[in-house]
């Protein structure tokens, strides 16, 4: 999405709810496709195919029962039967449960329907966002407020959360770019990311005063001394946007290109770089305005582009974390599973529920951990990934293995799309993907390849509220 321009995130066309009566635009009979019709006819039969749809559906979801009362919080009970729960709900954050400080108005009726009367939740939830500027336990506070029960730091996942299993950086000297409290983030965390030596930009600024020289009232008025005793940069780690993206776009390259030592002369450009671990690809995101917002995945964008207009090399990641990568979701899977056993329910965990309003992060993330969990025992590379940093690194295979110690249960991930948030139901999208760039349709990450299928969602809902609906009713819960 170019800046200024309103154009929502397009998908190509979606996957009808598998419930009986639904309707699929784009299809003339159940799985035989037929081509888009083109302009404005196209859109609008689209948008009447899908308020059917979406009408259909919340007839359907009716009989799911009465809203229970208001929510205090914690996680117990059983549903039908006083069966224990076999799935749980994986939620994305912004544009499903809030759109920026604000509720969005399904988010509280969603969760009166997953507690129980004394407002315990009945299934175990994890919070998924690529939110990473802040701490778990401020983002639970916030959610706390905003849904009306007790959210606890454990049920939360921001992009940077699995970076405590990297332990092989953990004692190196890392710089961390975002804003909010990074230092803390990467030192002081509660449950500890782990990280020992961390340099943030600003003190890198401080340290090497004539690097950051856009902003011409920051430059040094006065030829500074030279610095010593400057510890070297071993890595990097993108938390999330920083605020002055100029002064830490130079300052990334520069120690890159440095060999993480920025105030040394420039001999040659080592290649390959210093590990570089990244957190939160979305390109866009959406708070309280009309359009969605720049994320983090637009800065990775430019530091991307800079980098190989300067070198004539691609950046290389170590590590992408946070939505979509198949990384974050087994985490996911595993603080499920933790709040299952913690609660004593004996029924394995057999279906995740993934709720998002972003097709390129949230709804392929889940389809591509659904492809995950079903090559998982043949030991095969899940589609939609580049043999890049996410099946290269070793400390990713290390994790995406963390789980034999425990029952190997869940089967499938589903992904059901909202519509509150970044995705548009009327986006017109080319009628045959292949026939236009990529980069006209995907607004994922780099290292991760175009596919279709991944985007398409396995279910189209109006809200959170119709997302918890459905699931109740296909696993019949009430």
């Amino acid at each position: 999405m170019k800046a200024g321009s309103p154009a929502p995130v397009p998908i190509p066309p979606h996957r009808a709810p598998r419930l009986a009566g639904s309707c699929s635009p784009g299809t003339t009979s159940p799985g035989v496709p037929r081509r888009r019709p083109r302009g404005r006819a196209g859109r609008e039969r689209r948008g009447m195919a899908l308020r059917g749809c979406l009408r259909a559906g919340r007839g359907l979801l009716r009989a799911a029962g009465p809203r229970g009362p208001p929510a205090r919080g914690g996680c117990a009970g059983s549903g039908a039967g006083g069966r224990p729960p076999a799935f749980g709900f994986l939620f994305d954050v912004d544009g499903v449960l809030v759109r920026g400080s604000q509720a969005v108005p399904a988010a509280r009726q969603a969760f009166r329907r997953l507690a129980d009367g004394s407002g315990r939740l009945r299934v175990p939830v994890v919070f998924l966002t690529n939110a990473g500027n802040c701490l778990r336990s401020a983002k639970a506070g916030e959610l706390s407020q905003a849904l009306g029960l007790q959210v606890s730091p454990e049920q939360v996942i921001l992009s940077h959360s699995p970076l405590r299993l990297f332990s092989q950086f953990h004692q190196k000297c890392m710089l961390v770019v975002g804003q909010g409290p990074v230092e803390e983030n990467a030192q002081k965390y509660p449950l500890l990311l782990g990280f020992k030596h961390v340099v943030t930009i600003e003190a890198l600024r401080k340290a090497y005063p004539l690097l950051d020289m856009v902003d011409q009232s920051r430059r040094p008025k006065e030829l500074p001394p030279p610095t010593t005793g400057f510890r070297p940069i071993e890595g990097v780690i993108l938390f999330g946007e920083p605020v002055r993206w100029e002064t830490s776009l130079q300052l990334i390259i520069d120690v890159l290109l440095s060999n993480g030592n920025p105030g040394a002369e420039l001999q040659g450009i080592p290649y390959p770089h210093l590990p570089v671990l990244a957190c939160n690809m979305d390109l866009l995101w959406m708070a309280e305005a009309k359009m969605p917002r720049f994320g983090h995945g637009t800065f990775l964008l430019c530091l991307e582009n800079i980098y190989k207009k300067v070198t004539g090399w691609e950046l290389k990641y170590e590590a992408l974390i946070g939505k979509p990568s198949t990384v974050t979701y087994h985490y996911a899977e595993y603080l499920i599973k933790q709040q299952a056993e913690k609660q004593g329910w004996k029924s394995p965990i057999r279906r995740l529920y993934a709720v998002g309003d972003n097709p390129m992060s949230d709804i392929y993330g889940a389809n591509l951990y659904n492809n995950y969990l079903k090559s998982a025992h043949q030991k095969q590379v899940p589609a939609g990934v580049k043999r890049s940093p996410q099946a290269a690194s070793p400390q990713t295979e290390d994790h995406l293995e963390l789980r034999k110690d425990c029952n190997n249960s869940v089967e499938s991930c589903e992904s059901i799309l909202v519509c509150t948030g970044v995705y548009r139901h009327n986006a017109d999208v080319p009628s045959n993907t292949e026939e236009c760039t990529t980069e006209a349709v995907f607004h994922g990450h780099r290292d991760f390849c175009f596919d279709p299928s991944l985007v398409e969602a396995s279910y189209i809902v109006q809200d959170v509220n119709d997302a918890v609906q459905l699931a109740f009713k296909k696993e019949n819960w009430s």
